[in-house]
């Protein structure tokens, strides 16, 4: 399942405990029996939007005298429970259907529960999608959603991943519609004006890759190795069709390849609706995915991760569909590998320079969780609900441990390993230590060492590295230190957060025109400081710590210039030039400048160019404006657009006039457009003596609103952004409103619900009531997107009511998901007005001394570069 993770994001520091007040150890239950079969003969009435019809339930008792049966199902309305024609009593509380046999149980001898049930205007697991008054062109779609433990709210089950079933779903719907589930096509009947869709799952998988979806969808047609392969999608959009997933194909031939399994259904599709609740779901056979990632002809040019999750999902019908996480708390097995599976795409179809940057950004996401939400281990069975399991720790932190795995096995063994994997556990159920074994009986390695420390507990080294070197003696002196750990002559040594690792450092000599030639050594790093001697013959250019970045760490250089400037140049590898241009900006000095600004001019890399870009943005001189600015030109439009925020974070005069233009005349890509709105607002906002007129900013971005509409509203998402850095403007928050109502395109009113929060804080008393009783009036709505939006606008808030508000959603709602972040929101907010007051006067003080003190460095760079010319 692809998740998305900025409704999550936060601004605090200090970790908080990933256990909620209510967690507790979650095991799966006690085992009545081996389910065989789940048979779903259904009939839609969609106008009415409601279901009825039978389940059967095919099981295989575990032992003789079993009298009693407890199935998962919530909110269903049961009509009868039968085995054999004969009826069976039960008693239903909502959440449990309680069956008592009438005729115990014996060993092996299958019976067949037949319980006949219905469903009116369902929550959750099954979701009725059509047009309304004010979204008269919304398709009308009918879609099912079951990961973690929702297929309980569509039909009743044992829902828990550890039991694994084939399954039948037959379904009768309006003849205008087509009905997609999982496995093959048994057949279709029509009858009268209705038509009878029958599917079966002839491959065992769990209940929560149970899947439904019927609309009247375009169909187009691809196979691979004579298996269909197909995308349904509404009419209309049948080349975006193409163009976000015409590469299925070749992924199905890669994934083959790679985990050494040819695909094991007689299928694949992809299912394309609409209010999707999350990015895309892997149901066996029969992916559905949000329609917000199908691309236009301009879409294309932004790359905005449709090909990866294309990938991630099909990557699932391995690692969670054949191969089946045997309890939640093991997830990280089947999301990791298929977070890591878009880095392997990524490094297939676009080279080994993208799939590292991808990597590194896999790592900073998890790296941002850990530092602003909480830490936790991949690895846990207590929580509230499964869902919380569904976090960065699982996903970004899985893939890089994958990563790891890798590095240390090497690409032949790891190759090795997976194969293994997949074939020994094929249409079974697996935890962690089951890839532990695989990796042991492929390769002979035990690497219980590497899950101890980055699986089963939480953190990562944090890396300070300096380097100094001996002339006379020709060494070359590196020191490191495990800066996670305090200093161990203060206090007692907390040895399970230090880390045990092998980490290659290799130095560089650089010949002009040459790729650098690197000599590489292998340390072992497991004190808090360590300091190492290299003898070399002589000095090298550059020193790359972690020499090809396979661990995931966080790294500090503490190098002289020259090194940064040789290694930003020179070292082959991208994420250690990148962490070379992190360096150099913190210097500060003219000389850094110049280097990162010829590193934008030069750097081959886009990926280098946008981090080089980012951090020209971070210097205080304003001689990083002149660099920055050339990179408006740039091919390459991601590397614009990080030029586009970098000189918003400048936040001058002349870094507004350089923006203007794109907001005025555009860009052909649209991120570039929206990350242009957005900073013209920031600008517009600032504390500037000469800044723009607000006004002037308005009317613009008020243009942008009226005229630039276009794919999943990013441009004029972009603009609601801008107008949300303008904290005291009255006349901002009134756009910002309006985009609230209903009726406003989705992707856009969920952006403006959000920017409520970002511009509250500097409103009037009046205008904060009005935020506040919006805000108060969007918690009523059911929709989770919406809901999502509501609390994080909350989040941003700095005033008791927010809490209230959302206290209140948090009490009501059925959702989990919701509920979390609302309590983590709550969290926000109250440190939030615990803050003094009189630090905000502060920083405002130290923000006016760093303006003035950046003006004195620039003219004394400036001085200094002329006396040396």
């Amino acid at each position: 399942m692809a998740h998305t993770y900025n409704y999550f994001d936060t601004d605090e520091n200090g970790r908080k405990s990933f256990e909620l007040p209510g967690a507790k150890p979650h095991y799966n239950p006690d085992r009545p029996g081996q389910v065989r079969h789940i048979f779903l003969d259904l009939s839609l009435d969609i106008p009415k939007q409601r279901y009825s019809g039978t389940c059967s339930i095919t099981l295989n008792p575990v032992r003789t005298g079993i009298d009693r049966l407890t199935l998962d199902a919530v909110n269903l309305d049961i009509a009868s429970v039968k085995i054999g024609g004969d009826d069976q009593s039960f008693d239903y509380d909502g959440e449990n259907l309680d069956i008592r046999l009438s005729t115990p149980t014996e060993a092996d001898r299958a019976i067949v529960l037949e319980i006949a049930y219905s469903v009116d205007h369902p929550q959750r697991g099954l979701y009725f999608i059509g047009p309304d008054k004010d979204y008269p062109d919304k398709p009308v779609q009918v879609w099912t959603q079951g990961e973690d433990e929702d297929s309980r709210f569509w039909f009743p089950c044992f829902d828990y991943p550890g039991q694994l079933a084939t399954s039948e779903i037959r379904v009768r719907v309006p003849k205008a519609y087509t009905a997609i589930s999982n496995g093959e096509l048994v057949g279709v009947e029509e009858d009268g004006k209705e038509k009878i869709f029958h599917w079966r799952q002839n491959e065992v998988h769990p209940t929560y890759l149970m899947t439904l979806a019927v609309g009247d969808f375009a169909e187009l047609r691809d196979e691979w190795n004579g298996k269909p392969v197909t995308y349904y999608v509404e009419k209309g959009r049948e080349d975006d069709a193409r163009r976000s997933m015409g590469k299925t194909p070749q992924m199905i031939e890669f994934f083959s390849e790679t985990f050494g399994y040819p695909y094991a259904y007689p299928k694949y599709a992809q299912v394309c609706v609409a209010d999707f609740i999350f990015g895309g779901m892997e149901n066996t056979s029969t992916t559905l995915l949000t329609d917000r990632c199908l691309l236009d002809e301009r879409a294309v040019i932004d790359d905005p991760r449709t090909e990866s999750l294309v990938a991630h999902e099909l990557a699932h019908q391995w690692f969670g569909d054949l191969i089946v996480i045997e309890h939640w708390s093991h997830a990280w097995i089947k999301e990791g590998m298929a977070s890591y599976s878009e880095v392997l795409w990524t490094e297939k179809e676009y080279g080994k320079e993208d799939a590292a940057y991808y990597l590194l950004n896999e790592a900073r996401s998890y790296l941002a969780e850990d530092s602003s939400r909480y830490r936790r281990a991949i690895v846990t069975h207590v929580y509230r609900e499964a869902i919380e399991l569904y976090d960065r720790h699982l996903y970004e932190k899985g893939a890089c441990v994958y990563h790891m795995i890798r590095a240390e096995l090497g690409d032949e063994l790891f190759k090795k390993a997976i194969h293994t994997f997949v074939n020994d556990n094929a249409h079974n159920t697996v935890g962690t230590i089951d890839l532990l074994r695989a990796i042991d009986k492929a390769t002979g390695r035990n690497l219980a060492f590497l899950f101890d420390q980055y699986v089963y507990r939480g953190g990562h080294p944090e890396y300070k590295v300096s380097y100094s070197w001996d002339g006379d003696a020709k060494l070359a002196q590196v020191k490191v230190v495990q800066a996670q750990v305090k200093d161990s002559k203060t206090t007692k040594l907390p040895h399970k957060e230090l880390f045990d690792l092998k980490i290659p450092i290799a130095f560089g000599y650089t010949e002009k025109g040459k790729q650098a030639e690197l000599k590489t050594f292998t340390v072992r790093v497991h004190e808090r400081e360590h300091t190492f001697y290299f003898p070399l013959e002589e000095k090298p250019n550059f020193i790359s710590f972690d020499a090809g970045n396979s661990h995931l760490k966080t790294v500090t250089l503490e190098y002289a210039i020259g090194e940064l400037k040789a290694q930003l140049t020179g070292d082959p590898d991208p994420v250690s030039r990148i962490e070379a241009a992190k360096a150099l900006a913190k210097k500060g000095s003219l000389e850094a400048v110049k280097a990162l600004s010829d590193a934008l001019k030069n750097e081959s890399f886009w990926g280098v160019r946008v981090e080089v870009a980012k951090q020209l943005g971070t210097v205080k001189l304003d001689q990083a404006f002149d660099g920055l600015v050339k990179g408006l030109k740039d091919k390459d439009a991601r590397v614009r657009r990080a030029v586009v925020e970098a000189l918003g974070s400048i936040k001058t005069h002349a870094s507004y006039k350089a923006i203007k233009p794109l907001v005025k005349k555009g860009d052909e890509s649209y991120l570039v457009e929206a990350s242009a709105a957005k900073a013209v607002g920031a600008i517009a906002a600032s504390q500037l003596e000469e800044k723009p007129k607000e006004s002037k900013a308005i009317e613009l971005l008020k243009t942008v609103l009226e005229q630039r509409a276009g794919w999943n509203e990013v441009v004029r998402s972009g603009a609601i952004s801008g107008l949300s850095q303008m904290k005291t403007s009255e006349a901002a928050l009134n756009l910002i409103l309006d985009y609230t109502a209903s009726g406003t395109p989705q992707p856009l009113r969920l952006a403006a619900i959000r920017a409520l929060g970002s511009i509250s804080t500097g409103q009037s008393a009046t205008n904060l009531e009005r935020i506040l009783e919006r805000l108060s009036q969007l918690a009523d709505e059911t929709f989770f997107l919406t809901q999502v939006s509501v609390v994080v606008a909350l989040g941003q808030m700095e005033t008791p009511k927010a809490i209230a508000i959302l206290q209140s959603l948090s009490d009501r709602t059925p959702d989990g998901r919701v509920r979390r972040i609302a309590e983590e929101a709550v969290g926000k907010v109250q440190k939030k007005i615990g803050s003094d007051k009189a630090v905000k006067a502060l920083r405002s003080e130290v923000d006016q001394l760093k303006k003035e003190n950046q003006e004195l460095r620039s003219r004394l760079e400036k001085l200094e570069a002329l006396s040396k010319s």
